[in-house]
């Protein structure tokens, strides 16, 4: 019994001392397929990301969204951008990631050929236009960082407005997107962003910035917390690539690359903005020293209880109506909106107390240089409204109107026109024919065609008969027709200059297409009959005298 008891006791302790586990337990735990990225050479053993197969992060990994609250020439810009599209490489997505713990920076990167590709680029070719924008984003990046960090999102995501439209506020794409983050319509009315005749809040940097946080919050959401799914979906869409990746059973961002069908746009999207975050991580690195300090966008801001002349608010705060414009991009006519209530301007930072108080002193109907309109026989707010291409909520809302179906015989309705307008009396008195030649409108007849038949502009047209751009021409209608007394002689080429039509593209500008054919920026407008601040769209025509050879 002593010999069991002893043997007992002798089988405990041995089961208490170190280095006596069952062999299989101490084995590694089987060896599982490694992604292209563990392969790399990393600067530090590489720690795996649960189910991100495809890259691998060093030492502790940062939150992908933090969980504590922490002008140059648009064409030349987006060209530079897009330029290295070509032939991106499309071996070698996967790559390794860096994050340098003495940053603090928030959003992981990648580095691997088709990174590289666009990191070559931007230091390379288009190392000019790259320190332009660098420029820029200083002065837009510290209040947008500001915005995503309210809205618990990766503050390097903000950098993404230049891939999108190098920070211009104006940039307007093919695909009718708008604003340096580049909305299109229907997006942009999910998230709240309003386009009307009077403003477009696409280009409104603050308005935008905080729509564009929502909606990459969401698609971070919807692909499981995946940054590099939400970006790409924010190019292509979200139901593309959920599709796309049904369709090829991948599970990330590079797998999606490699066996889809994705728009070699979207393939080039993520490694773009992954080459801007490794150069603005450390600049001086990649050369990019010495950039001139940009001017940070600051403002105060005023509530107006009417509709104000932009021209009259610039005066108030001793600016040009040109920088009272830049810091209100989304505003697209000469005042605020008439039927906006207490409307939001932007003014220079410190000029508010004194805009305000003489503000006030400025008499309520002098505050916008309205054009005024008395009401004739047959006129009907509609016939107005379309007469002078306005809104009828716009006039209603200007003129208070409680009945806008009786309008009195006489009465005086105010327009938000500048008077001299097309369409407006003072612009037809401006622009009187010389003579009383007239034209009879004959079926299948055009304002373009007959202006061209007579030698003469479609605007004069439309100005010397009260025309808008929506009007029709109906057979048998007359038209004055003859040529404006103060208009000079027709553009003509000489000799050596031949004229040609050429078609906008998307990103263009005057200055660069005047480079492009070595003609200057005001000989476009004044061909044309441009305004000075007008926006060029994809698709419009322009006519050009150039010189033989002169085409760059």
């Amino acid at each position: 019994m002593k010999f069991v008891l002893l043997f007992l006791f002798l089988v405990m302790l041995a089961g208490c001392l170190p280095g006596t586990q069952n062999p299989q337990t101490a084995l590694p735990p089987p060896a599982t397929e490694e992604s292209a990225a563990a392969k790399s050479e990393l600067i530090q053993p590489p720690r795996k990301v649960p189910g991100r197969p495809n890259y691998s992060v060093l030492a502790e990994p940062r939150p992908s969204r933090p969980q504590e609250p922490s002008p140059d020439e648009v064409g030349d810009v987006l060209e530079h951008l897009h330029l290295a599209d070509d032939a991106p490489p499309r071996a070698g997505h996967e790559g390794l990631t860096l994050l340098k713990d003495e940053l603090i920076f928030d959003f992981p990167l990648v580095d691997n050929e088709q990174v590289r590709s666009y990191i070559d680029y931007y230091t390379g070719e288009g190392r000019e236009v790259f320190a332009r924008l660098l420029h820029r984003a200083e002065r837009y990046i510290p209040f947008m960082r500001r915005i995503f960090q309210e809205e618990g999102l990766p503050q390097d995501l903000t950098y993404l407005a230049l891939v999108e439209s190098g920070f211009n506020p104006h940039a307007y794409s093919h695909a009718h997107a708008a604003g340096p983050w580049q909305f299109i319509q229907s997006t942009a009315e999910i998230y709240g962003l309003n386009n009307d005749e009077w403003r477009d809040e696409r280009r409104d940097f603050e308005k935008s910035t905080r729509a564009a946080a929502r909606f990459l919050s969401e698609l971070y959401d919807r692909f499981d917390g995946d940054w590099y799914l939400a970006v790409a979906a924010y190019n292509a869409g979200g139901g593309r690539i959920s599709r796309a990746m049904d369709e090829n059973g991948a599970e990330d961002f590079w797998e999606l690359c490699d066996n889809s069908s994705l728009r070699d746009e979207t393939r080039n999207y993520v490694p773009k903005l992954l080459a801007v975050l490794t150069i603005v991580r450390d600049p001086a690195a990649y050369g990019f020293t010495d950039l001139p300090a940009a001017e940070p966008f600051t403002y105060d801001v005023v509530r107006l209880p009417e509709a104000t002349d932009l021209e009259l608010a610039a005066q108030l705060c001793e600016i040009s109506t040109e920088e009272l414009r830049a810091l209100n991009p989304e505003l697209k006519r000469w005042c605020t909106p008439p039927h906006a209530k207490d409307y939001e301007l932007r003014i220079p930072a410190g000029s508010k107390s004194r805009f305000e108080k003489l503000y006030a002193q400025i008499p309520s109907d002098r505050r916008a240089n309205y054009h005024r309109h008395q009401v004739a026989k047959g006129d009907t707010l509609s016939t107005i409204a379309r007469r002078y291409n306005l809104r009828q909520g716009d006039l209603i809302a200007l003129n208070k109107l409680k009945n806008p179906r009786i309008l009195p015989l006489g009465s005086v309705l105010l327009l938000p026109l500048h008077p001299g307008m097309p369409g407006t009396a003072e612009a037809q008195r401006k622009s009187t024919p010389t003579a009383s030649k007239t034209y009879k409108i004959r079926k299948g007849d055009t304002l373009w065609a007959i202006s061209r038949r007579f030698g003469t502009g479609e605007k004069e047209l439309r100005a010397w008969n009260g025309l808008t751009a929506k009007s029709t021409l109906r057979p048998g209608q007359i038209l004055k027709v003859a040529k404006v007394k103060a208009a000079g002689k027709k553009t003509a080429a000489v000799k050596g200059e031949r004229k040609i039509v050429y078609r906008v593209k998307s990103g263009d500008t005057l200055s660069a297409i005047g480079r492009k054919f070595a003609v200057s920026a005001e000989r476009i407008q004044s061909w044309n009959r441009l305004a000075k601040n007008h926006i060029l769209r994809p698709g419009d025509k322009l006519t050009l005298l150039v010189r033989d050879g002169n085409r760059s």
